[in-house]
């Protein structure tokens, strides 16, 4: 009887304890892309963060990606596919997955989820975001010193908060050099779709812009100024491969520290559903990569001003500012609070264009 209790006690141990194999299991870690994988873009900086953590963790992680994903059922669908695959780690970058994402977290809470560009968070459900309306600022003042007509195009992908910050905190950096300037929006419903980028680029330049902008995930726009002898601000990632005469500057997305950031977090046991919104001071959004064509001293005024955002000197939503339609926003003297950024419905003056068209 001894015995057979005695192997009862071993065989429920074996249950009760990992194995050595099973402690030494990498995590596995999911990456979610709405676009294809390209050379560039808002897919390559994420793809790069997911190398990033890769390289840094080693054999302790398994790192995995699908791209081209829609935001909708088909996330809904690649994120529960990841989860029930033994993912413990998801990274969900794109807006339209915050939903979807929220509701596969329902149904694993013991899986982690992170929401990229999202703003709600669950006990397994983290959100974080840039501040790249900061780099748009910066860009906006390199655009209109490089600009002759004076009048900027930007490709824009759907009228919500972020992407009305970008193209008012860009009108904002051109009129703090050309209070003159104007920038003209031309609204795509879709975040990747090249075909359409370039033809509103090119009907963009038809009307005057001689410096473009977007809010894509494509190097369309970069290459349709490249040939029509343009510029343009490159955006996500450097772009000077396809735009090596057009590129102004790049404003780029670093997300490997905050991915390897959790990635640890998550390896150690001390994950929990931050909320973080990061810029410049962060480290999280950077412009650079100048191209050949911009000088040097539009070059250093630039990362001056760069250098304080970072500092605090310098908030790119301070009054006096007015929106589109003459009315006044933010009073002299004040400045936007976060709450106030993160639900942005107008258009700046100086922008020709419709916040919800």
């Amino acid at each position: 009887m001894y015995k057979n209790l005695a192997a009862i006690a071993m065989a429920a141990s074996c249950f009760a304890f990992p194995t050595h194999a099973q402690k030494n299991e990498p995590l596995k870690v999911g990456f979610v892309y709405v676009a294809p994988l390209t050379g560039a873009g808002w897919v390559r900086q994420h793809e790069d963060a997911r190398q990033a953590v890769q390289s840094a963790f080693g054999d302790r992680v398994k790192t995995s990606f699908v791209e081209n994903v829609a935001e909708g059922p088909d996330a809904e669908r690649v994120i529960r596919d990841l989860a029930q695959t033994g993912h413990k780690l998801i990274f969900a970058p794109s807006f339209g997955y915050m939903e979807p994402t929220l509701k596969v977290a329902k149904d694993f809470p013991e899986v982690k989820f992170e929401s990229v560009t999202g703003y709600k968070t669950a006990p397994n459900v983290a959100a974080t975001n840039a501040r790249y309306y900061e780099g748009r600022y910066l860009s906006g003042v390199a655009a209109a010193r490089m600009s002759k007509s004076g009048l900027a195009g930007y490709v824009a992908g759907f009228p919500i908060p972020e992407v009305l910050q970008g193209i008012n905190a860009f009108t904002l950096g051109m009129r703090s050099v050309n209070p003159k300037a104007q920038v003209k929006v031309v609204w795509l419903n879709a975040w990747f779709d090249p075909g359409k980028e370039r033809d509103a680029a090119m009907a963009l330049m038809d009307q005057g812009a001689d410096v473009l902008a977007f809010h894509t995930a494509s190097t369309a726009v970069m290459a349709a100024a490249q040939e029509r002898g343009k510029f343009a601000i490159a955006y996500h990632s450097d772009m000077r491969k396809v735009a090596p005469d057009a590129q102004v500057l790049a404003v780029t997305h670093q997300w490997g520290d905050y991915y390897k950031e959790r990635t640890r977090a998550v390896l150690e046991g001390t994950w929990k559903p931050v909320k973080r919104w990061g810029g410049v001071r962060e480290g999280m959004i950077r412009v650079g990569w100048f191209g050949s064509k911009v000088p040097k001293a539009v070059q250093t005024e630039v990362l001056a001003r760069q250098e304080d955002i970072a500092s605090g000197k310098l908030k790119p939503f301070a009054g006096p500012i007015a929106d589109n339609d003459g009315k006044p926003v933010v009073a002299r003297g004040k400045v936007l609070t976060d709450d106030q950024i993160l639900d942005m419905k107008f258009l700046v003056s100086g922008v020709q264009g419709k916040a919800g068209q």
